[in-house]
């Protein structure tokens, strides 16, 4: 029996520190410039491999990270482990259900934006293969770099578009929860096509008839997932929550679940990585699965396996020496046209005006991990040459970066001194004498009638409807149900309060003791977006909520949000 030796134990650990410190580092650094962490955990690599470390001192780098022999077969497998795990963590973040309640905007805007640069995508790939990096002599057919080409263009990254709409404020608002659900059909959608194509890098080799059983295995496999293993995790998970330890009990289930999925799919030549992706589709649909869980596991993958996987992207290829720029401009450029494009197409089908659109669509255009993990396995696979790598790790990188500003742009915010003006003694009930969301909504809807100069009835209803789309609960027992109404010619903010705590739906399933009701006009889309973002960033500060929740007057309610910070990042806030 074959172990590694003490030298090999020690390049083993050495190697991981150095993985695991740099992309932490630049992880950081990238966190407090306000930009997704997964930029600097991919710099990590690259100023580790041969790019930069590789350029200024070869000797050392390849002594660091010798690309070979039992130390770096270890760091492979864990980065292995690291990448599926990461997808499992991407799948509990998919809510099949925001996309039932959101429907038409929602499903529109994720089939155009994977549609729209699939077809884009798969078209240019068939015409110019030798132009975007195909290598035409490894035995792959012209069709399956095409297609590789079409999804590598067109599936979004959840992770960083969560993370952008969160750092923005917008998480729980119209656009947010289109982002988010639209995201989620075009992952979902995108990555069993990618999958097919694994399918078809590995049944080229054994003919025609081995691909098609790929596919309908990998179509099998998803159905299972999405019917038999759902209910399945449905049922087991109360069992385990009361007879086990919390969290070890839960934990160990799902990942012992992920890595059986993993395996599955694997054998089936697939890729590991989708059937740890359907694992955590099936387990984050339950009910029964907590949101503590989800971020307990998200916490422990994406601080520890997933910065390792990322930097040690990097090591495998020299940015500066394969560098092509007409190609890196060209893949950006039809990356952006085609998921922008799309998606703002698809919302404004779905009834959102221009500018919201066109947010939409900028939001749903941060690609981060995935399309690099698309672009390596497709490089391991010998499909396409070290140029078409970089561009697609370039591409990654640059749209991720560029998401959040762009949509702040897109939707004005920030030019808007809107919050303080809008609280005012008579428009604040300190008890909704209410045990249920809709009656608390209908008494704040009676408080706002006569500011908005609206009928109650027709408020509240405005109100109720939005609410059952998507709940408005922020957690840490305060609500923001809002909506938009025509005809109305101002915004009205009514505050009120409950002793007792009301039941919305909040991310932490607690009652809610404070309710505050945003209207403002269907006409003034940014208007609304900037309030929103204003009362949650206020809310999400720690010392401003234990203002507001201890506040036993108007005025002090009022001093709460006055002396509130004005920027900050937001806690995250999951999908309910």
């Amino acid at each position: 029996m074959e172990n590694l030796q003490s030298a090999d134990v020690v390049g083993l650990f050495v190697q991981l520190a150095a993985l695991l410190a740099a992309a932490r580092l630049l992880g950081e650094g990238m966190r407090m410039l306000r930009q997704p962490p997964v930029v600097g955990e991919i710099l990590a690599g690259i100023v580790l491999g041969p790019t930069v470390l590789g350029h200024i001192a070869p000797g050392f780098q390849k002594a660091l990270f010798p690309m070979e022999g039992p130390s770096w077969i270890a760091v492979d497998g864990i980065a292995t482990v690291g990448v599926a795990l990461l997808l499992f963590v991407a799948g509990l973040e998919i809510d099949l259900g925001a996309v039932r309640r959101l429907g038409r905007a929602a499903v529109g805007t994720g089939a155009l934006a994977l549609a729209i640069p699939l077809t884009l995508g798969t078209a240019l790939g068939w015409l110019a293969p030798g132009f975007f990096g195909a290598v035409t002599s490894a035995g792959h057919s012209p069709l399956t770099f095409a297609l590789f080409f079409g999804v590598a263009l067109s599936i979004a990254a959840m992770p960083v578009i969560a993370k952008t709409l969160i750092d923005l404020d917008l998480f729980r608002t119209d656009v947010g929860m289109v982002v988010m659900s639209a995201a989620t059909f075009n992952d979902l959608v995108g990555w069993i096509a990618f999958s097919i194509v694994l399918g078809m890098m590995g049944g080229e080799a054994h003919g025609a008839s081995s691909v098609w059983v790929t596919i309908a295995l990998t179509l099998g496999f998803t159905a299972a997932c999405m019917t038999l293993l759902r209910a399945a995790v449905h049922a087991v998970l109360p069992w385990i929550q009361s007879r086990m330890s919390w969290p070890g009990g839960v934990l160990g289930f799902v990942l012992v679940l992920a890595l059986l999925a993993s395996a599955a799919t694997e054998a089936m030549g697939i890729h590991a990585m989708f059937g740890a992706f359907l694992a955590g589709v099936a387990v984050g649909d339950s009910v029964h699965f907590r949101e503590r869980t989800r971020e307990t596991i998200h916490q422990f993958v994406t601080n520890a396996f997933a910065p390792i996987f990322l930097a040690a992207i990097g090591l495998k290829v020299d940015i500066l020496a394969h560098f092509d720029g007409p190609l890196v401009a060209t893949v950006f450029a039809l990356a952006c046209a085609g998921m922008i494009g799309g998606a703002s197409l698809g919302a404004r089908w779905g009834g959102f005006p221009p500018r919201e659109a066109l947010a939409i669509g900028l939001g749903m255009n941060s690609r981060g991990a995935m399309e690099i993990i698309l672009g390596l396995l497709a490089f391991q696979a010998g499909l396409i040459r070290e140029t078409m790598f970089v561009a697609l790790l370039l591409m990654a990188v640059g749209t991720s970066v560029m998401s959040g500003p762009l949509m702040k742009r897109a939707l004005g915010l920030g030019n808007r001194k809107q919050l303080m003006d809008l609280l005012r003694p008579a428009l604040y009930v300190k008890d909704l004498g209410a045990v249920s969301s809709r009656r608390a909504i209908d008494v704040l809807a009676g408080l706002a009638s006569k500011a908005a100069g609206l009928p109650p009835e027709r408020i509240a209803d405005e109100v109720w409807r939005r609410e059952e789309e998507v709940g408005t609960g922020l957690g840490q027992g305060i609500a923001l149900p809002h909506a938009r109404i025509p005809g109305l010619k101002r915004p009205v903010l009514v505050v009120g309060r409950s002793a007792e705590g009301i039941p919305f739906s909040s991310p932490d399933q607690a009652p809610s003791h404070l309710v505050l009701l945003l209207l403002s006009p269907a006409d003034d889309p940014v208007g609304h977006l900037e309030t929103v973002a204003s009362l949650t960033r206020r809310l999400h500060d720690p010392a401003t909520r234990e203002a507001v929740h201890r506040a036993a007057t108007f005025d002090e309610l009022r001093a709460a949000f006055a002396t509130a910070p004005e920027h900050g990042a937001m806690a995250k806030v999951a999908v309910s």
